[in-house]
């Protein structure tokens, strides 16, 4: 009969691990997001002067400057473009880390259970075995 080679207390230093790696995929995408925003704010437009701001839209108190956003030029449109179309992937990334992690951690609980749950059953077994009836029965050794 073939036995399983689970180690569970080996699985859980894996998860530890591989949950310490999604920490600093998590931290290097939000670096990557911050980074590329600063990079769209920093590489300007293609428009001259004082044309790169838009004027915000709506009422101005008396006397207050009227306030304005940059307006972002075609590198900041890429970026945003770039980032809008990898959000899904990045998403799908994490949520199949999340479920890789969680299948083995369920799985090596569900092999601890079962174990010990077949332990269960040997031992009910051996207790339920009447050995007075062994005794007489032909071909035992005595």
């Amino acid at each position: 009969m073939s036995a399983w080679d689970i180690k569970p207390q080996g699985v859980q230093g894996q998860l530890q691990v591989t949950g310490t790696h999604a920490g600093d995929l998590e931290k290097a995408l939000t670096a990557l997001v911050t980074t590329m925003s600063e990079a769209a704010t920093a590489a300007g437009t293609a428009v001259p002067g004082t044309e790169a701001s838009l004027p915000l839209q709506g009422p101005v108190p008396v006397g207050a400057a009227p306030l304005s956003q940059p307006t972002l030029g075609p590198v900041a449109a890429a970026l945003s473009q770039y980032l809008s179309t990898r959000q899904t992937d990045l998403k799908s990334m994490a949520e199949r880390i999340q479920a890789a992690v969680l299948g083995a951690a369920k799985a090596t609980n569900a092999y601890v259970a079962g174990d010990l749950d077949a332990a269960k059953h040997a031992q009910d077994a051996a207790k339920a075995v009447r050995l007075d009836v062994l005794k007489d029965t032909p071909g035992a050794t005595k």
